[in-house]
C-alpha cells in the first residue's frame, strides 16, 4: 500500500532545489501537471518519490516526514544578503559542506596517526586585536607578500602560488565550482564565496571557483584569518565590511590590510593616479578584485564615496555578467587537484597505494568512480602505479 506523503513536504523538496515545476517534471519524466497535483494531494508513488528525491537532491527519508525540516548548516553561517542573513542552505551547499567535513576527518585520522602535531597557530587571533599587529603575525608566519603576488604573471597564477604557500603551513585549500565532480551542480557565488573548518591538525579552507579570481583571492584571504581566530564558518561576502558581525568584520579587515597594505596602497596610488584605469593597475599590482581594491581606496579615503558607489556599482555589474559567459571545462586531473587540494589528494593517494586507506574510501573521498581513474590521477601526482 502506498503512503501518501505531505503535500507541503513534496513542495519543500522543489523549492529547497530552487526548481520550478516544469524543470523537476523533465528530471524526473513526467508532466507538470502530475507534479503539481503530487503537491496538492500527496498523491505520489514510491518510485517516483524516489525519482523527486534524485532530481531535488533530498535525503529519500524527508519526504516522508509529517512536515518540512528545518534545515541548518552544520557551522556557524556568517551569510548576508542586502543586510539581512540568508537562513536557508541549498541542498548543494549542505553537501559541499558535508564532503569538506568528510575529508578533513580523514585526513586528521591520517596527520594524527602519522605522529603530527597540532597545529600551534589556530585560535592564536581574537578580534580584539588591533588589525595591524594581526595582519603582521599572519603574514610573518605565512609569507603572505604582495611581492610574491606581483611576480606572478596572471591573477590565477597568482592564486596558485598563494595557496601553495598555505598549504605548506599546514592547511588544506579545496577550490571547486561544482557539487564534488558533478558538472549539473553548479554552485553559486551569490549563496557563498567559501567557508573555513577550523581544526588544530587538519584546518580546511573552501573556495567558491565560479567567484571571480580576484575575489577568490580576498576569500581566500577572510578564511584564513578565520581559521587564525579558530572559528569556522559559511561566508559570502555581500558586504566589503559587515557592520554588526565582529567576526566577520575582523577577518574582512585583516585579509584586506593583508593583501593591500595601506602605506604600499597609498604610495602605490600616486604612481598610478593619472593613469587611465588607475583602479585596474592596482589591480593588477596587489592581484585582487577591483571591488577590494575600491574598498581600500575609500577606508583610506583617497576616493569620495560617490567615486566609489558608482565603480563599484559598475564592477557588481561586470561580475554579473562575467558569471553569464562563464564557459565550463578544463582538463579533469588538474580540475581535480584544486577540488580536493594538493596536500589532501597526495595523502590519500600515498595511503591508498600503501594499502593503508580502502580503495573504495579512496574513490568516494575523491568523487571518483573507478580504479582507472584513481591510477591516472595517481600518475599525476608523479607517483608510480
Amino acid at each position: 500500500m502506498d503512503i501518501p506523503l505531505r503535500p507541503e513536504v513534496l513542495r519543500w523538496a522543489r523549492e529547497r532545489a530552487a526548481l520550478d515545476v516544469d524543470t523537476v517534471a523533465r528530471k524526473i519524466g513526467t508532466s507538470p501537471a502530475r507534479v503539481r497535483s503530487w503537491e496538492a494531494d500527496g498523491s505520489i508513488r514510491p518510485k517516483q518519490a524516489e525519482k523527486l528525491a534524485r532530481a531535488t537532491h533530498t535525503p529519500l527519508g524527508l519526504l516522508y516526514l509529517p512536515e518540512p525540516p528545518v534545515e541548518t548548516l552544520p557551522v556557524p553561517d556568517f551569510r548576508t544578503l542586502r543586510d539581512e542573513d540568508v537562513r536557508t542552505p541549498s541542498p548543494d551547499l549542505l553537501d559541499v559542506i558535508d564532503q569538506a567535513r568528510q575529508r578533513q576527518d580523514w585526513f586528521r585520522d591520517y596527520l594524527v596517526s602519522s605522529g603530527e602535531e597540532p597545529l600551534d597557530w589556530i585560535g592564536a587571533l581574537t578580534t580584539d586585536m588591533p588589525v595591524r599587529a594581526a595582519t603582521e603575525r599572519v603574514r610573518q608566519a605565512m609569507g603572505f607578500d604582495t611581492e610574491l603576488r606581483r611576480s606572478a604573471g596572471t591573477l590565477d597564477e597568482a592564486l596558485r602560488v598563494q595557496i601553495s604557500l598555505i598549504e605548506e603551513h599546514g592547511l588544506m585549500v579545496m577550490r571547486n565550482g561544482v557539487v564534488g565532480s558533478d558538472t549539473h551542480r553548479p554552485l553559486s557565488a551569490d549563496e557563498f564565496r567559501g567557508f573555513a573548518l577550523s581544526d588544530v591538525y587538519a584546518p580546511l579552507i573552501f573556495i567558491n571557483s565560479t567567484d571571480t579570481k580576484g575575489a577568490q583571492m580576498f576569500t581566500l584571504a577572510h578564511e584564513l584569518i578565520h581559521v587564525w581566530v579558530g572559528v569556522s564558518g559559511v561566508s559570502n561576502l555581500d558586504k566589503t565590511y559587515p557592520p554588526d558581525r565582529a567576526i566577520e568584520r575582523f577577518c574582512n579587515e585583516v585579509a584586506a590590510e593583508l593583501l593591500v597594505p595601506s602605506e604600499e596602497l597609498r604610495a602605490a596610488w600616486q604612481d598610478v593616479r593619472a593613469k587611465d584605469d588607475p583602479v585596474g593597475a592596482l589591480t593588477r599590482r596587489f592581484k585582487v578584485s577591483k571591488i577590494v581594491i575600491l574598498r581600500r581606496l575609500r577606508d583610506l579615503e583617497i576616493i569620495s564615496i560617490d567615486a566609489f558607489l558608482r565603480q563599484y556599482r559598475e564592477q557588481q555589474e561586470v561580475f554579473e555578467q562575467q558569471q553569464k559567459e562563464r564557459a565550463p571545462g578544463g582538463d579533469f586531473y588538474n580540475t581535480q587537484r584544486s577540488r580536493t587540494g594538493q596536500r589532501f589528494a597526495r595523502a590519500l593517494v600515498e595511503s591508498a597505494l600503501e594499502g593503508r586507506t580502502p580503495y573504495r574510501d579512496a574513490l568516494r573521498l575523491l568523487g571518483m568512480s573507478n580504479v582507472e581513474t584513481f591510477n591516472k590521477f595517481a600518475r599525476q601526482l608523479r607517483f608510480s602505479v
